[in-house]
């Protein structure tokens, strides 16, 4: 899981606006877009 002081400074990659735990996805509200979890690493690469 990601711990809460992490969730502080992520942000999305495209937008850079606050990401939220939805599952096992980050989600940004703005871009509409989810970013997976793998091994508890947030893979964080933009979607083109």
């Amino acid at each position: 899981m990601i711990s809460p002081e992490l969730m502080d400074v992520l942000a999305c990659p495209t937008c850079k606006s606050d990401l939220t735990l939805k599952k096992n996805e980050l989600y940004c509200k703005k871009c509409k877009v989810s970013y997976e979890i793998k091994e508890d690493v947030p893979v964080l690469f933009p979607k083109n």
